[in-house]
């Protein structure tokens, strides 16, 4: 699963490197090394054949969900069952969109030890992954806009696979990361086949992936800021 993450390129320079428009002033995000579920996140989405740069709350929210709590449980989607859940088939037809992130963490099982150990998960470039995301729109019944009409929650979901050979030493699933060749096709609204688009769910190539063990500060959602990411000095 991916249940953390780090995006701290700036807005502006993640709308060029994902060829979309940069957000509208003011609602751009700031930077975080920490970033939790429930918490807004950049993604990528066309719609009418224009590619923005928007924020989403991450954790998706079905159109027939009673209560946004429901998001708190969806942060990922198994590429393998996306198509068949009735939660995201939807999305998965119609309602795609790519989540930037500098890198994201996972937590490797010490031996002998009750704790984790939490690494720092990066491209060896220093460029952004591209996760393969999907988008909902929900309605609040019980909460107006001036004109009378329910509050709209947008929100979003990071698709999962199963580990490469560099994310298995330390956890058997890995977010879906798009090579930018599938960019088009897949944030394309007009393709509609879950087949073709599962299709694209597979894991990134093991040299597109660097780790490093990093502070268990990262453990608390409270905590935020580079040294994060930083390589954890071990003796």
């Amino acid at each position: 699963m991916c249940g953390r993450f780090v995006s701290n390129t700036p807005p502006d320079e993640l709308a060029r490197f994902l060829r979309a428009q940069a957000p509208d002033p003011g609602t751009a995000l700031d930077p975080s090394h920490n970033i939790a579920p429930t918490q807004l996140v950049h993604a990528a989405r066309e719609t009418r054949g224009v590619r923005r740069l928007d924020s989403l709350r991450w954790g998706l929210v079905p159109s027939w969900a009673k209560d946004p709590r429901t998001g708190s449980r969806m942060i990922n989607a198994r590429a393998e069952t996306a198509a068949a859940k009735n939660a995201f088939r939807s999305s998965l037809t119609k309602r795609r969109c790519i989540i930037p992130a500098d890198g994201f963490y996972e937590w490797q099982r010490l031996e002998g030890s009750k704790h984790k150990q939490p690494m720092f998960i990066s491209h060896p470039d220093a460029e952004p992954f591209a996760f393969a995301g999907l988008w909902a729109v929900w309605h609040d019944r019980d909460d107006l806009d001036p004109d009378g009409e329910p509050i709209e929650l947008h929100s979003c979901t990071i698709l999962t696979c199963a580990a490469n050979t560099a994310i298995a030493e330390i956890h058997d699933r890995m977010p879906v990361i798009l090579p930018d060749d599938t960019w088009e096709f897949w944030l394309d609204p007009t393709n509609t086949d879950a087949e073709a688009m599962t299709e694209l769910l597979v894991p990134a190539p093991a040299e597109t992936i660097r780790m490093h063990p990093v502070s268990t500060e990262v453990n608390n959602t409270r905590n935020d800021g580079p040294h994060l990411i930083e390589r954890l000095q071990t003796h």
